[in-house]
């Protein structure tokens, strides 16, 4: 996420009434989370365990509730509670507004582009040419899409993210403020739901066709020309590259890669990394090969048992 403008470090801390610690003279230009840091964004951490890792990344502010040194060329605010204090300066600079109208007066729509009836479009959309965007969609906030894209009927993009804080009594829901950018020649099937970015993109790549009913969790990266049949869902946060192809109900759990020209056949789940240009399949997915190798021992293995103990009774099996 973006500031409208930079922002100097004192009026920050002035801000969220924070102690500030280290350069001074530094202007924040962002806010983002650990994973989606670039020079300039503001980060936080409120674990120990976790404050190196956000004092070496990109960011160049960091929001903590511990004093520690501060490394150059960055400013550290000290915050009692730098989820609170983080989420306040979202909320201040991209606030939600609610629409008043079916397609916000300030949605920007290219030369071309088809609006079927009762579409919804929200605050600073922009819409490339000849695009068509089917009767009931939804179009949140900050959207950016491009030429030639299909949106089908009753598909939601830029929903808000699934991402809460856990606090000892209640978990609290991260405000959005991130977005959903899609590239051109991109069809989105009905019934589709795809989260913004909890700050930074969720972000579908130039020629990607989903089908219908599939969920894209908060700023997951999906690659140029992938294939994504019906029910699958994908985490938050995972990046999927081009020319993947997953097929129906297939799941990816959140924080993965799945590599160039994979290919995952249906029903199949997702827990970690894959290399691309490979086949997988299963529960926990493995290369296809040898899952079907693994089932057809499997389906022996009644025989093999039955010739080992003789009599083991029917019900064993």
């Amino acid at each position: 996420m973006k500031l409208p403008e930079p922002i100097p470090i004192t009026v920050l801390a002035e801000y969220i009434n924070a102690e500030l610690i280290g350069d001074t003279d530094i202007k924040a230009t962002g806010l983002n989370e650990i994973h989606k840091v670039e020079p300039g964004d503001i980060t936080f951490s409120d674990l120990p365990k976790y404050f190196q890792k956000s004092l070496s990344s990109k960011a160049t502010v960091i929001i903590l509730n511990e004093e520690v040194p501060c490394p150059p060329n960055k400013a550290i605010l000290i915050h009692p509670d730098p989820f609170q204090a983080y989420d306040s300066l979202v909320k201040r600079f991209r606030p939600s507004s609610p629409l008043t109208a079916a397609i916000s007066d300030t949605a920007e729509i290219g030369e071309g582009t088809i609006i079927e009836p009762n579409v919804v479009i929200g605050h600073e959309v922009k819409i490339g040419k000849n695009c068509h965007i089917q009767a009931n969609a939804y179009i949140g906030s900050f959207t950016e899409i491009g030429d030639n894209v299909i949106i089908q009927a009753g598909a939601i993009v830029a929903s808000d993210a699934f991402y809460c804080k856990k606090y000892p009594t209640h978990y609290q829901k991260w405000t959005t403020g991130g977005r959903v950018v899609i590239e051109n020649d991109v069809e989105i099937g009905a019934g589709c739901t795809i989260n913004r970015g909890v700050s930074g993109d969720t972000f579908i790549g130039e020629g990607t066709k989903f089908d219908c009913l599939i969920h894209i969790g908060h700023d997951a990266v999906i690659g140029k020309h992938c294939l994504f049949a019906a029910q699958v869902g994908v985490g938050g946060n995972t990046i999927i590259e081009d020319e993947v192809v997953l097929y129906g109900q297939v799941g990816v759990a959140q924080n993965l890669r799945i590599g160039k020209g994979a290919i995952v056949m249906a029903k199949s789940g997702v827990s970690k990394n894959l290399e691309g240009g490979k086949a997988y399949f299963g529960y926990p997915a493995s290369e296809a090969k040898d899952k079907y190798k693994e089932l057809a021992a499997l389906r022996l293995l009644p025989q093999i048992v039955k010739e080992k103990i003789p009599d083991t009774p029917y019900e064993a099996f």
